[in-house]
């Protein structure tokens, strides 16, 4: 009941580091009757093109045969025919023996990626659990294989009986044939058989794969519980992030008002903002070493205003330069006059007491 109750939370579509997770642990989506129906339609296809060369090692066979008498016996002689043979051998089957084996493969490759993970050699409880074996035995994946089994022996049926019916009457007759044209129609038959039951077992392959992969999709689905652990996993704890952020904007506060004393000018709006610029000649363009709104901007005034900085009123400058500049960096091109004509004033200040302390 507590199996049914946690499935039933799990109504969200898994993540891809969801799915990847899966994956490596070797839990994918995988219809062993598309394996079967490569491997049967890979089998069609060599006895199909490769039947010639297959019979192709008869004659050199009868040859052995007939010359029995003349094969020498001594040890390098029974090596020498056991290579022959070998070479025909592999000649003869080795094209249709690699096909076969790249049938197999494809199979798997077409349905997931390569999967390298012992997770399925692990002991594990639900493999003797008797609710997991009761519910092997009459779940969904037990009924559908019911359907596939039963569904394939009727269409196999089906299929021999509309194939060979028709033919009842030469097979029949087919022992007055001699051995070649028994043997011609006999392989004529057969192809004819697996054509169909390869285009048979493609349609329960494609349906196979689609229950399959539903049913593994499911099995993925994540509660909201699980969601919001992976989020906190991948984008860390929303709580340790606001920290982190606090801590940043405490030490970065604390570096302006330290850079506050090497200001040229603050430029204030003048209660709610204040912006700290430098300037020195040479420089290109002035650079905001310290801003900020409401109680950093009356923190900033009051560095300034011990540290003998010029404070100058400007409302629009304020407001742009606070939005438009970061820390250490220039102030932007559009800004250059407003700007220059604040400092050029602050240089008058500066030389107009410079002049009256001489």
């Amino acid at each position: 009941m507590a199996d049914e109750g946690d499935s039933s939370d799990k109504t969200e579509d898994p993540t891809q580091k969801r799915l990847d997770e899966a994956h490596d642990r070797g839990d994918v989506a995988k219809s062993q009757e598309v394996n079967t129906w490569f491997m049967i339609a890979g089998a069609t296809l060599v006895l199909s093109s490769f039947s010639g060369s297959i019979g192709g090692i008869q004659m050199p066979l009868r040859n052995l045969i007939a010359n029995a008498w003349m094969v020498r016996v001594d040890g390098p002689g029974l090596l020498a025919l056991g290579q022959r043979l070998e070479y025909m051998l592999l000649a003869a089957l080795g094209v249709p023996f690699l096909m076969l084996v790249i049938a197999a493969l494809a199979g798997n490759m077409l349905q997931h990626r390569l999967v390298w993970s012992g997770e399925s050699l692990k002991p594990s409880f639900s493999k003797i659990s008797p609710a997991a074996g009761f519910k092997r035995v009459f779940g969904k994946q037990a009924a559908a294989n019911f359907g596939k089994g039963l569904f394939k022996l009727l269409a196999l049926g089906a299929v021999m009986a509309a194939i060979l019916w028709p033919e009842r009457l030469r097979l029949e007759s087919m022992l007055q044939f001699g051995p070649e044209t028994m043997l011609s129609v006999i392989s004529s038959l057969t192809m004819r058989l697996l054509g169909s039951v390869v285009a048979m077992l493609a349609v329960v392959a494609i349906a196979d794969y689609f229950f399959q992969y539903r049913q593994w999709y499911e099995r993925q689905k994540m509660s909201l519980q699980e969601m919001k652990e992976e989020f906190k996993q991948s984008e860390g704890d929303p709580h340790i992030k606001g920290r982190i952020r606090q801590l940043r904007h405490a030490r970065m506060k604390k570096r302006m008002m330290t850079a506050v004393p090497k200001a040229s000018v603050i430029i204030t709006n003048p209660t709610h903002y204040a912006v700290a610029l430098s300037y020195e000649r040479g420089m290109a363009a002035p650079i905001c070493v310290a801003k900020g709104v409401d109680l950093i901007a009356l923190k900033i005034r009051e560095i300034a205003k011990a540290h003998d900085i010029p404070i100058v009123e400007n409302v629009p400058l304020a407001r742009a330069l606070h939005a438009s500049v970061e820390i250490d960096d220039e102030i932007p091109v559009e800004h250059y006059h407003a700007v220059a004509e604040v400092i050029g004033y602050v240089m008058g200040l500066r030389r107009g007491f410079s002049g009256q302390r001489a």
